[in-house]
């Protein structure tokens, strides 16, 4: 697991600053502490920092071939590498070191461009092939691995982190107005937006080609097919069971591959459990695993942690998260997260991946379950509230419910009632992918209409356009499964790998995701879509696939997340540190917000009145980072 930056220049020879490329590098020394090598040119230069998983002497980067014509930087982990290097030595390729960055960069020999279609694994890279004059970059299928890009004049210029680019001085500091609206609502910046206007995402599964004679260039390689799994008559879950138990067992073996020690990041959860169960199985009395406790009870999943580490029999560490050390955190956030994220679960994953790292230099983890299995609440709460519309009366709906809802205390508990109630009945009469956000995230078109200043929306995109031309790109037929479609190439890619990617990389721990190997995703997204989700019930297959692994109360629990106890805290150890970022002072020196609305939701949070615990945070993140990036 690496980090990589470059600047191009086709049309200004020796114009790369070598001192500048060196400061990128330098600035994502977290990504990679072991090692850090420099290449440049006349037109290109390119940096890396590297952590040593796999061939550990024999690594450093950039590497180059023989004739010292093609140079590459690579971020990630190619699983099927040790085949792709046996199949290109027998093609005639010499090969100077065991590691396989080295193979991608015979193989873009072999095969050019398309040598993408062959990997298996995730991956940032780039290639500076001299004898075409073109650099081309790849990011892998999912967007597990991150890449950011910006063309300032004749210049390219890319790294890992947003923050890697804005270390270039050519890069302009401006606020991307649309990409903020967006923030606003998804608590993240969906891709290929960044918050930063000139700055953009390289969307998962494709290409970057950028050259003298065509300019930039980018192409998808790949794409979610989940057509297929519409075509195929009603079924039996036992004609598909042991496939998918042989699947899941090799992809997890693959993916535990190391020249270093390798643990398992276990919440608790069906995923994490799975993952720890098949590595136990092909490591027994070898895995640690490691979990987190809250303080408060509604939160705490640790116990259902400990259960399955005693069931699979993995060394369980567990660290023990109060309000002090997420205050402490969160005022220093910044310091690793350089675009606005307001999904609050990045404190607790990156507190646990810092405890993980004194232990072990790998884990794997569980994400990506949900997408792939169907395994989400929203997807089963779009059922119900068809129902809650169909059988309901009328009357009922429109007076007895609202004033039940008053009647409802409000409860800063994890998933309280009245929380879950409301945030259900926010999407009656509201459109499929729109309706699909709103349950999930901070603000509503509404509220923003309070919240931005006059001068901000003119010219400002429909929220959800984004969730509207997934849907439309996608080769789904089914409501169901384009929400499928929609969460992987937004949520899983824009907020759960963002997580994992930030919250592991600044504790210089490389973080898997076997639910999301190659071939795992390409046998289950095959699958009957009514074995995922089977009438009220998701990863419905995948529950009867592990059950022989798991306990049955882990098998049947339901979904809970991996949430922090925000608004409670906001009202303690949060408390200085929001008046303070959120002040009228500071809100006005930015105006971007409307001081009165927020006040608003602060006074109203804080005596109790209602739970403003997403929209506050999501501020208060964006602030934060406003302070570090736009006004240091």
């Amino acid at each position: 697991m690496c980090g990589i930056c470059g600047i191009v220049n086709f049309t200004q020879p020796g114009s790369i600053d070598a001192a500048v490329l060196d400061r990128m590098t330098r600035t994502m020394q977290h990504r990679g502490p072991d090692d850090q090598g420099l290449y440049h040119d006349d037109y290109v230069g390119l940096g890396a920092r590297r952590l040593s998983i796999i061939d550990l002497p024999g690594g450093h980067q950039p590497i180059t071939n023989e004739a010292q014509t093609h140079w590459i930087i690579f971020n990630g982990e190619i699983y099927n590498y040790r085949e792709l290097r046996n199949h290109l030595l027998h093609l005639g390729h010499h090969f100077q070191t065991n590691s396989d960055t080295e193979v991608i960069l015979h193989l873009y020999e072999e095969y050019g461009p398309d040598c993408v279609t062959y990997l298996n694994g995730m991956f940032a890279f780039a290639i500076w092939d001299q004898t075409d004059r073109r650099v081309f970059i790849a990011r892998d299928r999912v967007g597990i691995k991150p890449l950011y890009y910006a063309q300032v004049g004749s210049n390219l210029i890319f790294g890992s982190e947003l923050k890697v680019v804005l270390a270039n001085p050519l890069i302009n500091r401006r606020v991307n107005l649309n990409a903020l609206n967006e923030y606003l609502s998804y608590e993240y910046v969906p891709t290929p937006n960044s918050i930063i206007r000139d700055v953009s995402k390289l969307p998962p599964g494709h290409t970057l080609t950028f050259s003298q004679q065509s300019g930039l260039v980018i192409q998808p390689y790949w794409d979610v097919r989940l057509e297929r799994s519409e075509q195929l008559p009603p079924v039996d879950y036992r004609d598909y069971v042991d496939q998918l138990q042989g699947k899941l067992q090799s992809c997890i073996a693959q993916e535990m591959v190391s020249d270093v020690p390798v643990g398992v990041l276990l919440s608790g959860g069906l995923d994490s459990s799975a993952v720890a169960a098949y590595m136990a199985k092909a490591a027994p009395g070898r895995i640690k695993s490691f979990s987190i406790a809250f303080e408060d009870a509604s939160f705490d999943e640790s116990h259902f942690a400990r259960m399955v580490a005693r069931h699979v029999g993995t060394e369980h560490h567990e660290l023990r998260l109060t309000g002090s050390m997420a205050a402490q955190l969160t005022s220093n956030i910044t310091d690793f997260l350089d675009e606005p994220f307001a999904d609050s679960s990045l404190i607790p994953s990156y507190l646990l991946a810092k405890f993980a790292r004194e232990h072990v230099k790998v884990v794997l983890g569980g994400d990506g379950g949900d997408e792939l299995f169907v395994g989400y609440p929203t997807f089963v709460a779009h059922r119900m509230i068809q129902m809650y519309e169909r059988f309901v009366p009328h009357t009922v709906r429109a007076s007895v419910v609202p004033r039940i809802l008053k009647m409802l205390p409000v409860s800063f508990n994890n998933l309280s009632t009245d929380f879950k109630l409301r945030r259900f009945l926010s999407g009656r009469g509201v459109p499929l992918q729109a309706r699909h956000h709103r349950w999930l995230w901070a603000f509503v078109d509404e509220q923003k209409a309070q919240l931005l200043q006059e001068w901000v929306k003119p010219t400002l995109l429909e929220t959800y356009h984004r969730a509207y031309q997934h849907a439309r790109q996608t080769d789904a037929h089914t409501p169901l499964n384009q929400l499928v479609y929609n969460d992987m190439k937004m949520y899983l890619e824009s907020d759960i790998l963002f997580k994992v990617d930030r919250a592991t990389m600044a504790a210089s721990l490389e973080a898997r995701v076997p639910l999301l190997n190659r071939d795992l995703i390409d046998h289950v997204t095959q699958l009957p879509l009514e074995l995922k989700l089977r009438r009220f019930t998701g990863k419905y297959i995948f529950r009867k696939a592990v059950a022989p692994l798991l306990p049955p109360v882990i098998l049947n629990r339901p979904k809970k997340g991996f949430n922090m106890p925000v608004a409670k805290w906001f009202q303690n150890e949060l408390r200085e540190l929001l008046l303070d970022t959120l002040s009228e002072s500071a809100l006005k020196r930015q105006q971007l917000f409307c001081v009165p609305y927020v006040k608003r939701l602060i006074d109203d949070h804080l005596n109790q009145r209602s739970d403003n615990r997403k929209e506050l945070w999501t501020l208060l993140i964006f602030q934060l980072w406003s302070q570090k990036y736009l006004e240091a």
